[in-house]
């Protein structure tokens, strides 16, 4: 065999393990980018038509489009991205998948809230960068701790249940 074949078959096989050893986290990541275009394109949608058609404010505004998006991607994501993970009660999951998204809300009005009081610019397109600045950060924050707190793994599952129920902490890993 000549030498570049080799070099290629031990790439490909690099890249293969690579793959299979990250398989599930690449699959939950494109589900979660797929839950996430479909649910910020209701979001900014609906922003855009409460902010502009309707003359909400702009806090109020995202606001109520990011109640509506986080609803349906909380469905989304329980029932697809992360559907092989284990269940817990649906009260837990939907309490902290919303208290994680108010964290992700008010990442977004503060950026709504630099935007228009920090560099005073306001209209249609400065609200959609400052909605684009909180899309970027909050994509990262919920998609961290909806994993590890909402979204548990089966271990980490099976390591709580066997807590005692007043030792059961959100930090426990």
């Amino acid at each position: 065999m000549p030498v570049s074949h080799d070099g290629r078959s031990l790439f490909l096989k690099i890249i293969a393990s690579l793959y299979e050893r990250w398989r599930h986290l690449v699959h939950e990541l494109a589900k979660f980018g797929i839950v996430g275009a479909v649910n910020t394109i209701l979001d900014f949608g609906l922003a855009n038509l409460l902010y502009l058609g309707f003359g909400w404010p702009s806090l109020g505004a995202k606001t109520g489009s990011v109640a509506v998006a986080a609803t349906s991607s909380f469905f989304m994501n329980r029932h697809w991205t992360f559907r092989h993970r284990a269940r817990t009660s649906l009260r837990r999951e939907y309490t902290l998948f919303f208290l994680l998204n108010g964290v992700g809300l008010l990442i977004a009005n503060a950026c709504i809230l630099v935007v228009e009081h920090g560099f005073g610019k306001t209209g249609a397109l400065w609200f959609n960068v400052a909605q684009v600045a909180g899309l970027a950060l909050g994509m990262v924050f919920r998609f961290t701790t909806y994993k590890r707190f909402v979204f548990v793994s089966p271990e980490r599952a099976a390591a709580r249940s066997l807590q005692p129920a007043g030792s059961r902490t959100g930090a426990s890993s």
